[in-house]
């Protein structure tokens, strides 16, 4: 009986045990768990702050536990973490194994979301060796695996990527339609560094493309991006990008400036890199060496304890203590390259004027871009004021109506007028103008000047007259819409200030060199002539003769500033001669090229305003993509009066919604939208509907972005505010199938 107790007792002593054990392994795995996942946090943490060789260490003990607890999806993608931080500090072979084997097991477990992952780093591992066929081949197999599982927001950085691989190979088109996508998918999951890294890769196609305009613009809004959300490294290759865009150009002091801002910023993350892995790796084998010594000092102690040796205890603690003044050296050491990086500090004062530099330059920039945006929100209204104004004009009004409207519409032409002067001395002042020089008849060029304003001219009572020297040749090659731009202004100047008199312009030559002509232009009135104190400040913007002449003749004050401006682009001169009472004499001096040759442009003849009349409009379909409920109503009650009726959208992605469902003959698109602005939008469309006739119905200058517009598929623009008749125009020519030749994209 005592046996059978004894049994007994011994079986559930052992059953108990048994079954603490199991339950001590189910803890043990839950806790060894939580310390993978530790492990993990650690090191990203790590990896974050520039520590490298820690973070490594920490996801290396993670995956001793993931093999340990048989966590294979965990062990995955340990694995990947270990290449990047591998591909990091230029351990490439072990980087590549590590890479093989999270594929081999992602691909075993099905793990599709995070094999995409991993397949993405290969191809910019592939891209890296100038690998760039494999790259691909890794980049495409990521982004199915993505669309596979429904992580479109993933789809960017791969579509980045691909991008940079095309624009090494300089396949500007491919690489064009990967940062337009990259572009739209940052902006619809917010992914600000993204976006700004495909802005200034975008910036870099077009500067390829000799799209300077477009470069510019699209490397300036990624830079200021990244210097909003302080993404130093997007900061950094912007400024590179922009100073090869401007060397391009041959603004070399622009290029100079930003390259020195890339090169002091390289220098700053190389230090700061270099002193990270320097503290990873010194702290590592810090460590190592201080862990070893103490096991060592410990063993020795033991041993010095059992054998009572003191001559032994005297050497190992003058061991110890030259252990530790060699560590106090280090210190010393450190603090001393801590206080001489000081001192040189102090030596470098020459760095605040840089910097200062840099604010002045960095005010004038945002000034620019006030500017830009003030006016362009002006032109949105002023729209609806001359459209409305127009059309009450056109709807029968009162007699007594009639004089404050045409008041109402001259002072939106006005305003419309001293916004495009904004803009444009904001432009000049930006260095944001170009040259296109072409070959141009100049004698023919003053004429039509001269023709343009001999009406206002009659009005005053002025005669003009041309003085044209004799064996000056017609032809040359220059920026003709700028040189008529600075005779408009000057002669325009003139009559205004000459009342009953005579107002000169002569052209003759000063000097030639081979086929280079420098001509002077002389604009000499016999009007009310300026004072000597005025015309020191005569050029500059905003300047008016006085108050007094100001209130009496108008004008913006920016004529004369712009005129300036144009003619420094122009690599020319300008100067005055005046005397209050007697007259005014404007002469500048630009050079110009002589050619023989001149093509004609061909002259299309303009339809009548009546046109439409003759089109068949029942069938017509026309889409509106406008934003504004008061320019939607403006252009849909423009185009039902001239008989055509149409559809409204208020946003880029129903627009291309709404393409698709109807078969339209012409979109007008806004540009500036909530959502994907028009020109993304139209850039979509582009890729399943070649043919639809698509206007930029936008408020724009004419110089704004007409590359984009023409890249992005814009048949042409109709520049909001319009007027009706060059409406109706361009409309005739879209619906009744002429070809459409924009001049604004030539």
């Amino acid at each position: 009986m005592s046996q059978i107790k004894h049994f007994i007792f011994i079986f559930l002593v052992s059953f108990s045990s048994l079954s603490m054990a199991q339950i001590n392994g189910m803890e043990d795995k839950d806790v060894l768990a939580m310390r993978l996942q530790n492990h993990i946090d650690q090191a990203k943490l790590e990896s974050d702050r520039g520590d490298y060789y820690n973070a490594k260490d920490n996801l290396n003990k993670a995956l001793d536990i993931a093999v340990q607890i048989n966590d294979e999806e965990n062990e995955g993608r340990i694995h990947t973490k270990i290449a990047k931080l591998l591909f990091i500090l230029e351990e490439y072979d072990k980087a590549n194994i590590a890479l093989k084997n999270a594929i081999l097991l992602q691909r075993k477990n099905s793990d599709y979301d995070n094999l995409a992952i991993t397949y993405n780093i290969k191809g910019v591992f592939h891209s890296t060796n100038k690998e760039y066929k494999d790259a691909l081949e890794y980049f495409n197999s990521a982004k199915t695996l993505f669309e596979q599982e429904g992580l479109e927001e993933y789809i960017s950085e791969v579509t980045l990527n691909e991008a940079i691989v095309h624009i090494a190979q300089e396949d500007y088109d491919l690489a064009k339609a990967q940062l337009e996508k990259t572009i739209i998918l940052a902006k619809k999951y917010d992914q600000q560094r993204r976006l700004s890294s495909a802005l200034i890769q975008s910036g870099k196609v077009s500067s390829a493309l000799q799209n300077y305009d477009t470069a510019l613009a699209q490397v300036e809004e990624g830079l200021s991006l990244a210097e909003a959300y302080g993404i130093t490294q997007n900061i950094n290759t912007g400024y590179l990008v922009l100073s090869e865009i401007h060397e391009k150009r041959g603004d070399y002091k622009s290029s100079y400036n930003y390259i020195k801002k890339h090169i002091k910023l390289s220098d700053s993350l190389l230090n700061i890199q270099r002193e990270r892995l320097s503290e990873s790796v010194t702290g590592k084998y810090l460590n190592e060496y201080k862990d070893a010594e103490n096991e060592q000092l410990k063993r020795q102690i033991d041993d010095i304890s059992s054998e009572n040796n003191f001559t032994r205890i005297t050497t190992i603690l003058s061991i110890a203590l030259i252990t530790i003044l060699s560590l106090l050296t280090l210190s010393l050491y450190k603090n001393n390259n801590i206080r001489l990086k000081t001192n040189n500090m102090l030596h470098k004062k020459n760095d605040e004027l840089i910097v200062a530099k840099e604010k002045a330059e960095l005010a004038s920039k945002t000034k620019a871009n006030f500017l830009s945006t003030v006016t362009h929100e002006l032109r949105t209204p002023l729209y609806a004021v001359t459209g409305l104004t127009n059309m009450l004009l056109d709807e029968d009004p009162k007699e007594s109506q009639i004089p404050h409207l045409k008041s109402l519409k001259f002072s939106g032409d006005y305003l419309l007028t001293f916004i495009n002067d904004i803009l444009q001395i904001n432009k000049i002042e930006a260095n944001k103008v170009e040259l296109d020089p072409e070959k141009f008849n100049l004698r023919n060029k003053i004429e039509n000047v001269i023709s343009a304003l001999e009406n206002s001219a009659k009005d005053n009572g002025t005669k003009l007259h041309l003085e044209y020297e004799n064996k000056l040749p017609d032809t040359f090659i220059g920026d003709q819409l700028k040189i008529s731009q600075i005779l408009i202004n000057l002669l325009g100047n003139a009559i205004k200030f000459t009342k009953d008199g005579d107002i000169w312009i002569r052209t003759y030559k000063i000097d030639q060199k081979d086929n280079l002509y420098t001509l002077r232009f002389e604009i000499e009135d016999n009007g009310i002539g300026i004072t000597k104190e005025k015309q020191d400040s005569l050029f500059e913007s905003f300047s008016q003769g006085s108050v007094q002449i100001n209130r009496k003749y108008g004008g913006t004050g920016l004529g004369l500033s712009i005129v300036k401006g144009l003619i420094q682009i122009l690599k020319g001169k300008i100067y005055l001669k005046s005397e209050l009472g007697k007259g005014t004499t404007f002469f500048f001096e630009i050079p110009l090229e002589y050619t023989d040759e001149l093509e004609e442009p061909s002259k299309v003849e303009p339809k009548p305003s009546n046109a439409m009349q003759d089109l068949d409009l029942s069938e017509i379909k026309i889409l509106i993509v406008e934003d504004n409920k008061i320019n939607q109503m403006i252009t849909k009650k423009i185009l039902n009066k001239m008989g055509l009726y149409c559809d409204v959208v208020d946003n880029g992605e129903a627009a291309v919604e709404q393409v698709k469902k109807v078969d339209y003959n012409v979109v007008l698109m806004d540009i500036h939208m909530p959502g994907i602005s028009g020109l993304e939008a139209t850039k979509i469309i582009r890729t399943f509907n070649k043919d639809l006739t698509i206007f930029a119905l936008t408020a724009v200058t004419l110089e704004d972005k007409m590359h984009e517009f023409g890249e992005a598929g814009f048949n042409d623009i109709i520049s909001k505010p319009f007027k009706q008749e060059d409406f109706e125009k361009k409309l005739y020519a879209a619906l009744s199938g002429e070809k459409i030749v924009s001049s604004f994209f030539s």
